[in-house]
């Protein structure tokens, strides 16, 4: 059997060194005699695959001492509810930048907690570009300023950070481990593992320590308290230890990779290369303002849009998997996450030049 390339924005590829160890690992983990799937979440097994998952995240983005990492089931959907019924408890507002389609559904879901304050939008040229930071209503009173520095759908992608004293709260779910950050300059990032870590099922959040008390709240589930998840280890209940498992191996192959710092690199000429091939063609264009464009998902749009048809159906039988748009906006959408080599956006590349001199 031969592997495609997925160009799938989530559940994203994954390396496939990790798809192979894991395979090799599926029925009997370390000589155990068991799967990792069948391994109580509470034996000394699995406890020393959650501490190397925790510790090679730290190493890769150089986590300071003061914050915490948990595990939480769900996805990052789950945590636009959870987010502001932890961290709003004695605040009377929350900020949020709306930057695309997951930010205002973050908004949607604080709203029901808290009352939201609209820090900036670029609403009003459909989401192309990002708020002049200067200019934000920022409530410096308020509980958080929540950002999507990644808007999967959309193709943006900002990497600065407003200037406030509010915490940062960021939805990272495309883009942890693709470019190096400061994590000390966030208060709470968080992200579904689907794309760039692992299957399905896990988000990761990274929260300073001293936000941990705002979830001292009768009110709020046991199960949903970032303390209470915080004090046990990410044990409360069940994890999905299956999820987590795949995340250390995907660390431990970003590890050998060079690390954060060397992805970066490679996930910028990945992204360079596919940019010029749509902005050095007449056939194919992207709307993002180029100070903006996603490294992780680059949407592009046919001239015809009648073909878009026929490019798929052409594309998935020439090996390239998952090149639809968001069913929101149709088009094209390429995502070129860390596990997506550079052979796959070249093969992409000649697949467009060929289907243009085709049809254009």
């Amino acid at each position: 059997m031969s592997r495609v390339y997925n160009f799938c924005s989530g559940p994203a590829a994954l390396p496939e060194a990790v798809l192979e160890k894991a395979q090799a690992e599926l029925l009997d983990w370390h000589g155990k005699g068991v799967s990792v799937m069948e391994m109580s979440h509470r034996s000394e097994e699995f406890m020393s695959i959650l501490a190397s998952t925790k510790a090679r995240l730290t190493r890769l983005l150089n986590i300071p001492d003061n914050y915490e990492i948990v595990f939480a089931q769900g996805g990052a959907s789950t945590l636009f509810a959870q987010i502001p019924a932890n961290l709003t408890n004695g605040f009377d507002s929350a900020c949020y930048l709306d930057t695309g389609a997951w930010s205002t559904k973050a908004i949607k879901e604080a709203k029901k907690y808290t009352n939201v304050v609209l820090a900036g939008s670029t609403k009003d040229v459909n989401y192309t570009s990002v708020p002049d930071f200067s200019t934000l209503n920022l409530d410096e009173k308020a509980a958080y300023l929540h950002l999507t520095p990644n808007e999967t759908i959309g193709g943006l992608e900002f990497a600065d950070l407003p200037e406030t004293n509010l915490p940062i709260v960021a939805d990272l779910s495309s883009t942890i481990l693709s470019r190096e950050i400061d994590v000390s300059k966030y208060g709470l990032i968080y992200a579904g593992a689907q794309k760039n870590v692992g299957p399905a099922g896990v988000v990761i959040n990274i929260i300073r320590k001293d936000l941990l008390a705002r979830s001292n709240n009768e009110a709020l589930p046991s199960v949903w308290s970032f303390e209470n998840l915080a004090k046990n280890d990410s044990m409360i209940n069940t994890p999905p230890t299956f999820a987590i498992y795949l995340a250390d191996l995907v660390f431990e192959w970003l590890e050998a990779q060079g690390g954060v710092a060397a992805m970066e690199k490679i996930n910028i000429e990945k992204a360079d290369l596919l940019y010029s091939a749509i902005d050095n063609s007449g056939f194919y264009s992207n709307p993002i303002d180029v100070r903006y464009r996603s490294r992780m998902n680059v949407p592009f749009v046919l001239a015809d849009e009648s073909l878009e048809k026929t490019f798929l159906k052409e594309s998935e039988e020439a090996g390239l998997r998952t090149l639809a748009g968001h069913r929101s906006v149709g088009g094209m959408r390429a995502s070129i996450y860390n596990a997506m080599p550079i052979e796959g956006v070249k093969a992409l590349i000649d697949f467009m030049q060929a289907f243009e001199k085709r049809y254009g």
